[in-house]
Protein backbone atom coordinates (compact mmCIF):
# COMPACT_ATOMS: atom_id res chain seq x y z
CA UNK A 1 0.00 0.00 0.00
CA UNK A 2 2.90 2.27 0.68
CA UNK A 3 4.22 1.69 -2.88
CA UNK A 4 0.87 2.65 -4.32
CA UNK A 5 0.93 5.87 -2.32
CA UNK A 6 4.46 6.64 -3.47
CA UNK A 7 3.54 6.05 -7.11
CA UNK A 8 0.35 8.12 -7.00
CA UNK A 9 1.95 11.17 -5.39
CA UNK A 10 4.09 12.34 -8.37
CA UNK A 11 1.24 11.52 -10.75
CA UNK A 12 -1.11 13.89 -8.85
CA UNK A 13 1.56 16.60 -8.94
CA UNK A 14 2.05 16.15 -12.69
CA UNK A 15 -1.67 16.46 -13.28
CA UNK A 16 -1.83 19.65 -11.19
CA UNK A 17 0.96 21.41 -13.07
CA UNK A 18 -1.04 22.36 -16.21
CA UNK A 19 -3.86 23.74 -14.08
CA UNK A 20 -1.40 25.81 -12.03
CA UNK A 21 0.21 27.24 -15.18
CA UNK A 22 -3.21 28.09 -16.63
CA UNK A 23 -4.23 29.86 -13.40
CA UNK A 24 -1.06 31.95 -13.41
CA UNK A 25 -1.57 32.97 -17.02
CA UNK A 26 -5.21 33.84 -16.26
CA UNK A 27 -4.24 35.97 -13.25
CA UNK A 28 -1.60 37.82 -15.29
CA UNK A 29 -4.08 38.45 -18.09
CA UNK A 30 -6.64 39.78 -15.60
CA UNK A 31 -4.04 42.10 -14.08
CA UNK A 32 -3.09 43.39 -17.52
CA UNK A 33 -6.76 43.89 -18.37
CA UNK A 34 -7.28 45.85 -15.14
CA UNK A 35 -4.35 48.12 -15.94
CA UNK A 36 -5.65 48.73 -19.44
CA UNK A 37 -9.17 49.48 -18.16
CA UNK A 38 -7.84 51.90 -15.52
CA UNK A 39 -5.75 53.72 -18.15
CA UNK A 40 -8.70 53.94 -20.54
CA UNK A 41 -10.98 55.15 -17.75
CA UNK A 42 -8.54 57.87 -16.71
CA UNK A 43 -8.13 59.09 -20.29
CA UNK A 44 -11.89 59.21 -20.91
CA UNK A 45 -12.51 60.93 -17.57
CA UNK A 46 -9.77 63.52 -18.19
CA UNK A 47 -11.17 64.27 -21.64
CA UNK A 48 -14.68 64.68 -20.23
CA UNK A 49 -13.46 67.00 -17.46
CA UNK A 50 -11.51 69.08 -19.96
CA UNK A 51 -14.52 69.46 -22.21
CA UNK A 52 -16.92 70.28 -19.35
CA UNK A 53 -14.32 72.49 -17.63
CA UNK A 54 -14.50 70.60 -14.34
CA UNK A 55 -17.43 70.13 -12.02
CA UNK A 56 -18.79 71.18 -8.65
CA UNK A 57 -20.28 69.38 -5.69
CA UNK A 58 -23.97 69.92 -5.03
CA UNK A 59 -25.53 69.59 -1.58
CA UNK A 60 -25.98 65.84 -1.85
CA UNK A 61 -22.39 65.42 -3.00
CA UNK A 62 -21.10 67.46 -0.07
CA UNK A 63 -23.20 65.40 2.33
CA UNK A 64 -21.90 62.15 0.80
CA UNK A 65 -18.29 63.33 1.13
CA UNK A 66 -18.88 64.52 4.68
CA UNK A 67 -20.46 61.21 5.72
CA UNK A 68 -17.60 59.25 4.17
CA UNK A 69 -15.00 61.29 6.08
CA UNK A 70 -16.92 61.26 9.37
CA UNK A 71 -17.62 57.52 9.26
CA UNK A 72 -14.00 56.74 8.37
CA UNK A 73 -12.82 58.84 11.31
CA UNK A 74 -15.35 57.16 13.60
CA UNK A 75 -14.25 53.66 12.59
CA UNK A 76 -10.55 54.46 12.98
CA UNK A 77 -11.03 56.26 16.30
CA UNK A 78 -13.30 53.59 17.73
CA UNK A 79 -10.86 50.83 16.76
CA UNK A 80 -7.86 52.56 18.33
CA UNK A 81 -9.82 53.30 21.51
CA UNK A 82 -10.85 49.65 21.81
CA UNK A 83 -7.23 48.56 21.32
CA UNK A 84 -6.28 50.62 24.38
CA UNK A 85 -9.22 49.36 26.44
CA UNK A 86 -11.27 52.55 26.14
CA UNK A 87 -14.91 52.99 24.98
CA UNK A 88 -15.47 53.64 21.28
CA UNK A 89 -17.13 56.99 22.00
CA UNK A 90 -13.81 58.34 23.31
CA UNK A 91 -12.04 57.33 20.11
CA UNK A 92 -14.76 58.88 17.96
CA UNK A 93 -14.56 62.08 19.95
CA UNK A 94 -10.76 62.30 19.71
CA UNK A 95 -10.85 61.49 15.98
CA UNK A 96 -13.21 64.40 15.45
CA UNK A 97 -10.96 66.67 17.49
CA UNK A 98 -8.03 65.75 15.23
CA UNK A 99 -10.07 66.43 12.08
CA UNK A 100 -11.19 69.80 13.38
CA UNK A 101 -7.89 71.03 14.80
CA UNK A 102 -4.90 69.55 12.98
CA UNK A 103 -3.07 72.12 10.82
CA UNK A 104 -3.29 71.49 7.11
CA UNK A 105 -6.85 70.13 7.27
CA UNK A 106 -8.59 73.46 6.58
CA UNK A 107 -10.46 71.99 3.56
CA UNK A 108 -12.31 69.74 6.01
CA UNK A 109 -13.68 72.62 8.05
CA UNK A 110 -16.92 72.41 6.07
CA UNK A 111 -17.81 69.36 8.18
CA UNK A 112 -18.56 71.53 11.20
CA UNK A 113 -20.91 73.85 9.29
CA UNK A 114 -22.73 71.47 6.94
CA UNK A 115 -26.39 71.80 7.87
CA UNK A 116 -27.35 68.34 6.63
CA UNK A 117 -24.65 66.66 8.68
CA UNK A 118 -25.89 68.66 11.64
CA UNK A 119 -29.46 67.41 11.14
CA UNK A 120 -28.24 63.81 10.92
CA UNK A 121 -26.22 64.27 14.11
CA UNK A 122 -29.32 65.62 15.89
CA UNK A 123 -31.31 62.59 14.76
CA UNK A 124 -28.43 60.54 16.15
CA UNK A 125 -28.89 62.34 19.48
CA UNK A 126 -32.58 61.42 19.52
CA UNK A 127 -31.82 57.77 18.76
CA UNK A 128 -29.08 57.72 21.40
CA UNK A 129 -31.48 58.89 24.11
CA UNK A 130 -34.17 56.54 22.76
CA UNK A 131 -31.72 53.65 23.12
CA UNK A 132 -30.78 54.75 26.65
CA UNK A 133 -34.47 54.69 27.57
CA UNK A 134 -34.94 51.27 25.96
CA UNK A 135 -32.22 49.93 28.23
CA UNK A 136 -34.32 50.96 31.24
CA UNK A 137 -37.90 50.39 32.25
CA UNK A 138 -40.42 51.64 34.78
CA UNK A 139 -39.92 48.37 36.66
CA UNK A 140 -36.18 49.10 36.84
CA UNK A 141 -36.95 52.40 38.53
CA UNK A 142 -39.26 50.77 41.07
CA UNK A 143 -36.71 48.00 41.74
CA UNK A 144 -33.84 50.36 42.58
CA UNK A 145 -32.79 49.93 46.20
CA UNK A 146 -32.67 52.81 48.69
CA UNK A 147 -28.87 52.93 48.58
CA UNK A 148 -28.81 53.20 44.78
CA UNK A 149 -31.47 55.91 44.87
CA UNK A 150 -29.56 57.88 47.51
CA UNK A 151 -26.30 57.55 45.55
CA UNK A 152 -27.94 58.91 42.39
CA UNK A 153 -29.72 61.81 44.08
CA UNK A 154 -26.73 62.91 46.19
CA UNK A 155 -24.35 62.63 43.24
CA UNK A 156 -26.66 64.61 40.97
CA UNK A 157 -27.25 67.43 43.48
CA UNK A 158 -23.56 67.67 44.41
CA UNK A 159 -22.46 67.71 40.76
CA UNK A 160 -24.93 70.44 39.84
CA UNK A 161 -23.86 72.57 42.82
CA UNK A 162 -20.14 72.10 42.09
CA UNK A 163 -20.57 72.90 38.40
CA UNK A 164 -22.69 75.94 39.24
CA UNK A 165 -20.02 77.26 41.61
CA UNK A 166 -17.22 76.76 39.07
CA UNK A 167 -19.22 78.50 36.35
CA UNK A 168 -20.06 81.42 38.65
CA UNK A 169 -16.44 81.87 39.75
CA UNK A 170 -14.64 81.37 36.44
CA UNK A 171 -17.27 82.70 34.02
CA UNK A 172 -18.64 85.71 35.92
CA UNK A 173 -19.86 87.50 32.76
CA UNK A 174 -21.90 84.52 31.53
CA UNK A 175 -25.65 84.48 32.27
CA UNK A 176 -26.96 82.52 35.26
CA UNK A 177 -28.63 80.06 32.88
CA UNK A 178 -25.18 79.15 31.49
CA UNK A 179 -23.84 78.49 35.00
CA UNK A 180 -26.79 76.23 35.79
CA UNK A 181 -26.43 74.50 32.42
CA UNK A 182 -22.78 73.66 33.17
CA UNK A 183 -23.81 72.19 36.49
CA UNK A 184 -26.59 70.14 34.91
CA UNK A 185 -24.19 68.85 32.24
CA UNK A 186 -21.96 67.40 34.96
CA UNK A 187 -24.82 65.48 36.58
CA UNK A 188 -25.08 62.51 34.24
CA UNK A 189 -22.89 59.46 34.84
CA UNK A 190 -21.88 57.20 31.96
CA UNK A 191 -21.38 53.79 33.53
CA UNK A 192 -20.43 51.98 30.34
CA UNK A 193 -16.73 52.14 31.16
CA UNK A 194 -17.47 51.26 34.79
CA UNK A 195 -19.49 48.20 33.77
CA UNK A 196 -16.61 47.06 31.57
CA UNK A 197 -14.05 47.37 34.35
CA UNK A 198 -16.36 45.50 36.74
CA UNK A 199 -16.75 42.71 34.21
CA UNK A 200 -13.01 42.50 33.47
CA UNK A 201 -12.24 42.23 37.20
CA UNK A 202 -14.99 39.64 37.83
CA UNK A 203 -16.78 42.08 40.13
CA UNK A 204 -20.05 42.37 38.18
CA UNK A 205 -22.00 40.61 40.95
CA UNK A 206 -20.46 42.50 43.85
CA UNK A 207 -22.64 44.73 46.03
CA UNK A 208 -20.83 47.78 44.69
CA UNK A 209 -21.70 46.82 41.11
CA UNK A 210 -25.39 46.41 41.93
CA UNK A 211 -25.49 49.80 43.67
CA UNK A 212 -23.67 51.52 40.77
CA UNK A 213 -25.90 50.02 38.07
CA UNK A 214 -29.04 50.75 40.06
CA UNK A 215 -27.93 54.33 40.65
CA UNK A 216 -27.23 54.72 36.93
CA UNK A 217 -30.91 54.05 36.21
CA UNK A 218 -32.06 56.90 38.46
CA UNK A 219 -29.11 59.03 37.33
CA UNK A 220 -30.19 58.92 33.67
CA UNK A 221 -33.73 59.95 34.55
CA UNK A 222 -32.57 62.84 36.74
CA UNK A 223 -30.15 64.05 34.06
CA UNK A 224 -32.88 64.13 31.42
CA UNK A 225 -35.24 65.94 33.79
CA UNK A 226 -32.51 68.53 34.33
CA UNK A 227 -31.96 68.79 30.58
CA UNK A 228 -35.63 69.48 29.96
CA UNK A 229 -35.83 71.89 32.89
CA UNK A 230 -32.82 73.99 31.96
CA UNK A 231 -33.77 74.06 28.28
CA UNK A 232 -37.28 75.22 29.12
CA UNK A 233 -35.86 77.90 31.42
CA UNK A 234 -33.75 79.56 28.71
CA UNK A 235 -36.59 80.59 26.39
CA UNK A 236 -38.73 82.45 28.95
CA UNK A 237 -35.58 83.89 30.51
CA UNK A 238 -34.83 85.54 27.19
CA UNK A 239 -38.31 87.01 27.07
CA UNK A 240 -37.74 88.66 30.43
CA UNK A 241 -39.92 86.52 32.65
CA UNK A 242 -39.06 86.27 36.30
CA UNK A 243 -36.74 83.44 37.30
CA UNK A 244 -39.12 82.12 39.95
CA UNK A 245 -42.04 81.93 37.57
CA UNK A 246 -39.93 80.31 34.85
CA UNK A 247 -38.47 77.68 37.17
CA UNK A 248 -41.90 76.81 38.56
CA UNK A 249 -43.40 76.49 35.10
CA UNK A 250 -40.58 74.37 33.72
CA UNK A 251 -40.63 72.06 36.75
CA UNK A 252 -44.34 71.45 36.33
CA UNK A 253 -44.01 70.92 32.57
CA UNK A 254 -41.11 68.50 32.91
CA UNK A 255 -42.63 66.39 35.68
CA UNK A 256 -46.09 66.49 34.11
CA UNK A 257 -44.79 65.47 30.68
CA UNK A 258 -42.74 62.55 32.02
CA UNK A 259 -45.55 61.26 34.25
CA UNK A 260 -48.18 61.61 31.53
CA UNK A 261 -46.08 60.13 28.72
CA UNK A 262 -44.92 57.15 30.79
CA UNK A 263 -48.33 56.38 32.33
CA UNK A 264 -50.32 56.85 29.12
CA UNK A 265 -47.65 55.11 27.08
CA UNK A 266 -47.56 52.08 29.35
CA UNK A 267 -51.35 51.85 29.05
CA UNK A 268 -51.80 52.44 25.31
CA UNK A 269 -48.67 51.13 23.56
CA UNK A 270 -49.21 47.38 24.17
CA UNK A 271 -52.41 47.55 22.13
CA UNK A 272 -50.76 49.60 19.40
CA UNK A 273 -47.96 47.08 19.03
CA UNK A 274 -50.41 44.15 19.00
CA UNK A 275 -52.22 45.79 16.07
CA UNK A 276 -48.89 46.50 14.38
CA UNK A 277 -47.97 42.81 14.71
CA UNK A 278 -50.90 42.00 12.40
CA UNK A 279 -49.34 44.06 9.62
CA UNK A 280 -47.43 42.09 7.02
CA UNK A 281 -45.39 45.05 5.86
CA UNK A 282 -41.65 44.49 6.41
CA UNK A 283 -40.15 46.61 9.16
CA UNK A 284 -43.45 47.28 10.92
CA UNK A 285 -41.91 46.98 14.41
CA UNK A 286 -39.11 49.44 13.67
CA UNK A 287 -41.52 51.86 11.97
CA UNK A 288 -43.98 51.86 14.89
CA UNK A 289 -41.16 52.22 17.45
CA UNK A 290 -39.62 55.16 15.61
CA UNK A 291 -43.03 56.79 15.13
CA UNK A 292 -43.59 56.65 18.88
CA UNK A 293 -40.10 58.04 19.56
CA UNK A 294 -40.41 60.95 17.12
CA UNK A 295 -44.00 61.73 18.18
CA UNK A 296 -42.99 62.10 21.83
CA UNK A 297 -39.92 64.14 20.78
CA UNK A 298 -42.24 66.50 18.91
CA UNK A 299 -44.67 66.66 21.84
CA UNK A 300 -41.88 67.56 24.26
CA UNK A 301 -40.62 70.28 21.95
CA UNK A 302 -44.15 71.61 21.39
CA UNK A 303 -44.50 72.43 25.11
CA UNK A 304 -41.05 74.00 25.36
CA UNK A 305 -38.95 71.01 26.48
CA UNK A 306 -35.99 69.48 24.66
CA UNK A 307 -37.01 66.85 22.08
CA UNK A 308 -34.44 64.57 23.69
CA UNK A 309 -36.66 64.32 26.78
CA UNK A 310 -39.48 62.93 24.63
CA UNK A 311 -37.18 60.42 22.93
CA UNK A 312 -35.93 59.21 26.31
CA UNK A 313 -39.48 58.91 27.66
CA UNK A 314 -40.47 56.86 24.60
CA UNK A 315 -37.62 54.44 25.23
CA UNK A 316 -38.54 54.23 28.90
CA UNK A 317 -42.10 53.18 28.02
CA UNK A 318 -41.19 50.48 25.50
CA UNK A 319 -40.08 47.12 26.93
CA UNK A 320 -39.24 43.66 25.60
CA UNK A 321 -42.91 42.68 25.76
CA UNK A 322 -43.69 45.17 22.98
CA UNK A 323 -41.51 43.13 20.59
CA UNK A 324 -42.71 39.73 21.81
CA UNK A 325 -45.24 38.98 19.05
CA UNK A 326 -42.74 40.01 16.37
CA UNK A 327 -39.98 37.87 17.89
CA UNK A 328 -42.31 34.85 18.09
CA UNK A 329 -42.72 34.91 14.31
CA UNK A 330 -38.97 35.04 13.72
CA UNK A 331 -38.28 38.77 13.57
CA UNK A 332 -35.71 40.67 15.62
CA UNK A 333 -36.54 42.81 18.64
CA UNK A 334 -36.83 46.60 18.46
CA UNK A 335 -33.45 47.11 20.15
CA UNK A 336 -31.74 44.85 17.61
CA UNK A 337 -33.47 46.58 14.69
CA UNK A 338 -32.28 49.97 15.92
CA UNK A 339 -28.61 48.97 16.04
CA UNK A 340 -27.77 49.63 12.35
CA UNK A 341 -29.26 53.13 12.55
CA UNK A 342 -27.51 53.84 15.85
CA UNK A 343 -24.20 52.50 14.52
CA UNK A 344 -24.55 54.90 11.60
CA UNK A 345 -25.92 58.11 13.13
CA UNK A 346 -24.60 58.19 16.70
CA UNK A 347 -20.90 58.15 15.63
CA UNK A 348 -21.71 61.08 13.32
CA UNK A 349 -22.85 63.01 16.39
CA UNK A 350 -19.73 62.19 18.44
CA UNK A 351 -17.29 62.96 15.62
CA UNK A 352 -19.01 66.30 14.91
CA UNK A 353 -18.79 67.22 18.59
CA UNK A 354 -15.05 66.59 18.38
CA UNK A 355 -14.70 68.58 15.15
CA UNK A 356 -16.47 71.57 16.71
CA UNK A 357 -14.21 71.53 19.77
CA UNK A 358 -11.61 74.27 19.51
CA UNK A 359 -8.67 72.57 21.22
CA UNK A 360 -6.49 75.68 20.86
CA UNK A 361 -8.68 77.41 23.44
CA UNK A 362 -7.37 75.01 26.08
CA UNK A 363 -3.87 76.38 25.49
CA UNK A 364 -4.94 79.59 27.24
CA UNK A 365 -4.30 79.32 30.99
CA UNK A 366 -7.72 80.68 31.97
CA UNK A 367 -9.61 78.25 29.75
CA UNK A 368 -7.42 75.32 30.73
CA UNK A 369 -8.16 76.23 34.35
CA UNK A 370 -11.90 76.17 33.54
CA UNK A 371 -11.64 72.69 31.98
CA UNK A 372 -9.62 71.33 34.92
CA UNK A 373 -11.91 73.01 37.46
CA UNK A 374 -15.01 71.50 35.82
CA UNK A 375 -13.31 68.10 35.77
CA UNK A 376 -12.48 68.45 39.46
CA UNK A 377 -16.08 69.50 40.13
CA UNK A 378 -17.37 66.49 38.21
CA UNK A 379 -15.17 64.11 40.21
CA UNK A 380 -15.87 65.78 43.54
CA UNK A 381 -19.61 65.82 42.90
CA UNK A 382 -19.71 62.06 42.40
CA UNK A 383 -17.33 61.36 45.29
CA UNK A 384 -20.04 62.88 47.45
CA UNK A 385 -22.01 59.69 46.64
CA UNK A 386 -20.23 57.99 49.55
CA UNK A 387 -22.86 59.54 51.81
CA UNK A 388 -25.53 57.45 50.08
CA UNK A 389 -23.81 54.07 50.38
CA UNK A 390 -25.24 52.36 53.44
CA UNK A 391 -25.57 48.75 52.17
CA UNK A 392 -23.75 46.20 54.31
CA UNK A 393 -20.40 45.09 52.91
CA UNK A 394 -20.26 47.69 50.13
CA UNK A 395 -17.10 49.74 49.77
CA UNK A 396 -18.13 53.38 49.57
CA UNK A 397 -15.11 54.64 47.65
CA UNK A 398 -15.56 52.00 44.95
CA UNK A 399 -19.16 53.07 44.38
CA UNK A 400 -18.18 56.73 44.23
CA UNK A 401 -15.38 56.10 41.72
CA UNK A 402 -17.73 54.01 39.60
CA UNK A 403 -20.05 57.00 39.25
CA UNK A 404 -17.29 59.38 38.07
CA UNK A 405 -17.11 58.92 34.25
CA UNK A 406 -19.10 61.29 32.08
CA UNK A 407 -20.00 60.41 28.52
CA UNK A 408 -22.83 60.54 26.03
CA UNK A 409 -25.34 62.64 27.97
CA UNK A 410 -22.71 65.27 28.83
CA UNK A 411 -21.84 65.54 25.13
CA UNK A 412 -25.55 65.89 24.35
CA UNK A 413 -25.68 68.75 26.86
CA UNK A 414 -22.66 70.38 25.19
CA UNK A 415 -24.14 70.09 21.69
CA UNK A 416 -27.54 71.37 22.80
CA UNK A 417 -26.07 74.25 24.80
CA UNK A 418 -24.22 75.52 21.75
CA UNK A 419 -27.52 75.78 19.83
CA UNK A 420 -29.56 77.49 22.54
CA UNK A 421 -29.25 81.27 22.63
CA UNK A 422 -29.57 83.91 25.29
CA UNK A 423 -30.04 87.15 23.40
CA UNK A 424 -27.56 87.16 20.52
CA UNK A 425 -25.04 84.83 22.17
CA UNK A 426 -25.10 81.04 22.51
CA UNK A 427 -25.93 79.72 25.96
CA UNK A 428 -22.71 77.70 25.87
CA UNK A 429 -19.85 79.44 24.07
CA UNK A 430 -16.65 77.85 22.72
CA UNK A 431 -15.03 77.95 26.16
CA UNK A 432 -17.81 76.05 27.87
CA UNK A 433 -18.18 73.63 24.95
CA UNK A 434 -14.47 72.74 24.87
CA UNK A 435 -14.37 72.44 28.66
CA UNK A 436 -17.26 69.93 28.75
CA UNK A 437 -15.59 67.83 26.06
CA UNK A 438 -12.40 67.88 28.14
CA UNK A 439 -14.41 66.72 31.18
CA UNK A 440 -15.67 63.69 29.22
CA UNK A 441 -12.16 62.79 28.02
CA UNK A 442 -10.46 63.22 31.40
CA UNK A 443 -13.09 61.46 33.54
CA UNK A 444 -13.24 58.56 31.07
CA UNK A 445 -9.45 58.17 31.21
CA UNK A 446 -9.10 58.45 34.99
CA UNK A 447 -11.88 56.08 36.01
CA UNK A 448 -10.53 52.64 34.90
CA UNK A 449 -7.19 52.80 36.80
CA UNK A 450 -8.84 54.36 39.87
CA UNK A 451 -11.61 51.74 39.91
CA UNK A 452 -9.16 48.86 39.45
CA UNK A 453 -7.03 50.23 42.31
CA UNK A 454 -10.07 50.44 44.60
CA UNK A 455 -11.23 46.93 43.70
CA UNK A 456 -7.75 45.45 44.21
CA UNK A 457 -7.48 47.22 47.55
CA UNK A 458 -10.78 45.68 48.62
CA UNK A 459 -9.57 42.24 47.51
CA UNK A 460 -6.36 42.60 49.52
CA UNK A 461 -8.34 43.65 52.57
CA UNK A 462 -10.65 40.64 52.22
CA UNK A 463 -7.71 38.24 51.89
CA UNK A 464 -6.02 39.74 54.97
CA UNK A 465 -9.24 39.38 56.97
CA UNK A 466 -9.59 35.71 55.95
CA UNK A 467 -5.97 34.99 56.84
CA UNK A 468 -6.41 36.51 60.29
CA UNK A 469 -9.57 34.48 60.85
Amino acid sequence: MSRVAIVKHPISIDRALPATIINRVFVKSRSTLHVVLIAVGLCVLAAGLAISRGGSLDELGQLALGLALVMAAAIAGGHLAARFGQPAVLGELLAGMLLGNLPGLQPLRFLSTNSYLDILSQVGMLLLLFEVGLGLSVRDLSAVGPSSFAVAVIGTIASVVMGLLVGTLLLPTAPAAAHLFLGAALAATSVGITARVLRDTNASRAREAKIILGAAVVDDVLALVLLGAVTAWVAPAVAGSSATRSIGALAMKTVGFLVLSVSLGAWLTPGWFRHAARLRAPGALLAVGLCFCFALAWAANAIGLAPLVGAFAAGLVLEDTHSELFVQRGERSLGDLLQPMISFLVPVFFVLVGIRTNVSLLAHPALLALALALTAAAITGKLACVAGVFADGARRLTVAIGMVPRGEVTLVFAALGSTLRVGDAPLLDERGFASLVAVVVLTTLVTPPALKWSLSRKARTSRAARSVA
